[in-house]
């Protein structure tokens, strides 16, 4: 029976997040920098002789078995590999099902903020792809991912995470009207990445988080074109592009910076980005020796990213761990959604 494997990394969202959600980009142009990470979701897809569709998620301990169809219904079972599979069968293999077992996992928890659905769904795309042997690229994956997740299953939020999972690596993207995106690939001296990394703490918070309510008030904040959710908005965008310029020159005390400006213009997008147990945090983690931080993603909860010397990364690792946080071992990496053929 074929057996196909794919993976696809998560993402740190370094600056720009918010700037990718509609209305703003349309009306604007919005752009984020981020940084893939070594933390994965997975998928594998592997044939089946008894005419069963098995879908299965041992991260979170979910099962879903159904008979093949041209259409499951997608709000049903687990709902992001059934709507994978619905584009898959209706626009690759048109409209006939298939009988197959698909497995997945993700490294990090569900409301991290580290942009696991949507990696997820890369994922599965580019396994589906290896399966069927789709001439799918990059752009590709990243776009079928963005609709299938924020059209067919009208799950709120941007469009950041499918093209990092897609493209991997350190990425400058910009947003643009009429659903415009541009994806420039940064390439970082070692030495910059290397102290960067060596300089990055990433802790989870205690608390996931469901960032459609957040998004939903982001959005209706930028409706109202005079409103403070779009002026932060504006200087989220700038502060994007000083973030790129910073890192491409190394100067990891400016990011800190702009990292610091950038996340009190993020707290002004929507109220619950943060509360009374991420302030805390932050003000131990900034009172252990970080220089900067922010929550990841459209925030309330989920993991922060903290920016310190290098020399007080011990010492801020300790505070945290102290405050019972745990910490991601996690390294930048180069690669996006990746698949192979498995024999095992």
């Amino acid at each position: 029976m074929k057996k196909v494997r794919a993976r696809a990394p998560l993402r740190l969202g370094i600056a720009g997040g918010g700037t990718d959600l509609s209305p703003y980009c349309d009306d604007f142009g919005g752009c984020v920098l981020n940084y893939t990470i070594g933390v994965y979701a997975y998928a594998v897809i592997e044939e089946r002789a008894d005419w069963l569709v098995v879908f299965s998620a041992d991260d979170i301990e979910k099962k879903d078995e159904v008979a093949p169809q041209p259409f499951l219904p997608p709000h049903e079972g687990l709902s992001l590999h059934r709507a994978v599979y619905n584009r898959i069968v209706r626009d690759f293999n048109a409209g006939r099902p298939l009988s197959i077992s698909v497995y997945t996992a993700v490294d990090a928890p569900p409301g991290s903020g580290l942009g696991s659905s949507s990696a997820l769904i890369v994922a599965l795309v580019k396994a589906f792809s290896e399966f069927l042997r789709l001439p799918l690229g990059d752009y590709d994956i990243a776009r079928l991912a963005y609709e299938i997740e924020r059209v067919d299953l009208a799950m709120a939020g941007g469009r950041q995470d499918q093209y990092a999972a897609a493209f991997g690596g350190c990425n400058f993207i910009e947003f643009l009207p009429n659903d415009r995106v541009v994806v420039n690939p940064l390439r970082i001296h070692e030495e910059y990445r290397l102290e960067l990394e060596t300089s990055l703490v990433v802790c989870h918070t205690g608390r996931s988080r469901v960032s459609s309510e957040i998004i939903e008030n982001q959005i209706a904040g930028m409706q109202q074109a005079s409103s403070k959710s779009v002026e932060a908005m504006h200087q989220i965008k700038r502060d994007a592009q000083d973030m790129k310029v910073c890192l491409l020159s190394g100067n990891i005390q400016g990011m800190a910076e702009v990292l610091e400006r950038s996340w009190n213009a993020k707290k002004l997008t929507a109220a619950s980005i943060t509360n009374s147990r991420i302030d805390e945090i932050y003000d131990q983690a900034r009172a252990a020796g970080a220089t900067a931080g922010k929550i990841s993603g459209a925030g309330g909860g989920g993991y922060m990213m903290l920016l310190t010397r290098p020399e007080r990364r011990q010492t801020l690792v300790r505070r945290l761990k102290e405050l019972d946080l745990p910490v991601l071992t996690c390294h930048f990496t180069e690669k996006g959604a990746e698949s192979w053929h498995s024999a095992m």
